[in-house]
């Protein structure tokens, strides 16, 4: 065997791993994003393919046809080294940070966890609660919100987009939303959703009627989404479970304060809910954390921006912010 033919074995067989590798972290991450698994998916097989009819002799292929497909297959395996890059700084990216300035809660009395003056943040040990500086709370769609905007205190993602997909449309954000006095409405079904609405300077849940708390921020020129409703006034309203650990985030009242709240590691969401009920959340709504869709940064206290998830993925397209 020649020492081209042996370095292309050599290939094969790495990019075939490395393939089976980026189709593992992809179902490790949970991205589940339809055309991204099937991306994954067919990488991988192909690759896989490739390596066998490499092993059984790709000049035993008498059919032209089955020729060239064999080298548009070896040729796709260039796909794999990318690919792998991404999906693996997609897993990465679940993991939240640890943050050092954080005040610690483990033992503090739950009425004391309230907000100050500047952006402050509590640690329970279990999750972290963010209570930003603000004066407004906007919906930001279309562009990303720029960290040199030093108006910003917190930006995260905020409603689920119905598709993947580099365009933006207004109808992509699932559930209605109003930005800065616009109202949209969403084709979507809606009825697991709540609203979480600002305007007028005070914020509000709305858990029965949340195309009509829209609808009203909007008359008022304010901002508002819809997510899935997790608590209405310290009762669980929704309840639903992941099969493995991931890092979670809500939007949340607790003290009757406006706040995040963030898991400090990866834990199964029972956990999760369980210490949003030992805090006595008064109310929230779920905010997805899939990898890229967490992207998410504050602004401390000392003016500095402190990224949480730091994936931006271009099919990301809305976000919720903090303004002083």
């Amino acid at each position: 065997m020649n020492l081209r033919k042996r370095l292309s074995g050599i290939w094969l067989m790495a990019m075939a791993l490395l393939s089976l590798c980026s189709f593992t972290c992809f179902f490790v991450a949970q991205m589940w994003l339809n055309i991204l698994y099937m991306f994954y998916l067919t990488i991988a097989l192909v690759q896989v393919v490739t390596l066998v009819i490499y092993l059984w002799g790709p000049e035993k292929l008498a059919f032209k046809p089955l020729k060239y497909l064999y080298r548009i297959f070896y040729a796709s395996s260039i796909l794999v080294i990318p690919s792998f890059a991404f999906i693996f700084m997609g897993l990465i990216s679940q993991y939240h940070i640890n943050i050092r300035e954080s005040i610690d809660a483990s033992s503090m009395p739950i009425e004391d966890i309230v907000p100050s003056d500047e952006t402050v943040i509590y640690n329970t040990g279990k999750v972290y609660i963010f209570f930003p500086e603000y004066s407004n709370v906007e919906l930001v769609c279309k562009k990303r919100p720029s960290k040199s905007d030093d108006s910003i205190t917190w930006c995260s993602g905020a409603a689920f987009q119905h598709t993947v997909s580099l365009d933006f449309s207004q109808e992509n954000v699932e559930g209605d939303h109003a930005i800065n006095g616009a109202y949209y409405t969403s084709p979507y079904n809606k009825d697991a959703f709540a609203a979480f609405t600002f305007a007028d300077g005070e914020f509000s849940f709305e858990f029965d009627d949340p195309e009509g708390a829209i609808k009203k921020a909007a008359d008022a020129g304010g901002n508002g989404f819809m997510q899935f409703g997790l608590i209405k006034d310290h009762e669980v309203v929704m309840n639903f479970d992941r099969p493995r650990a991931r890092c979670y985030r809500t939007l949340a009242e607790l003290n009757g304060n406006l706040c995040i709240i963030d898991s400090v590691n990866m834990m199964h969401f029972t956990q999760f809910m369980e210490e949003l009920q030992r805090l006595g959340v008064t109310n929230a709504l779920y905010m997805d954390m899939g990898a890229g869709w967490n992207y998410s940064w504050y602004r401390n206290a000392a003016d500095k921006v402190v990224t949480l998830f730091g994936l931006p993925v271009p099919w990301s397209h809305n976000w919720v912010v903090f303004k002083k």
